[in-house]
């Protein structure tokens, strides 16, 4: 189950979800991939990937140090 789920956290993408409802989506499955969010910068970066395009685009200019 461990395994399956952070298999569904490496493919997971915003796609049609409301930057709310990955952000919860995020969380949930992160929790079963700390090896890949070991650092704010790491699940920061991770996030970030997975934004829609305009969105990614939107905040590139910002410099985050905290995820929340």
């Amino acid at each position: 189950m461990k395994r399956a789920k952070e298999f569904e956290f490496l493919r997971l993408k915003q796609g049609q979800m409301s930057v709310t409802e990955y952000t919860a989506k995020f969380n949930e499955l992160s929790r079963f991939a700390t090896n890949l969010v070991a650092t704010e910068e790491m699940k920061m970066d991770h996030f970030e990937q997975s934004l829609k395009g305009p969105i990614k685009r939107m905040i590139a200019g910002y410099v985050f140090t905290k995820f929340q």
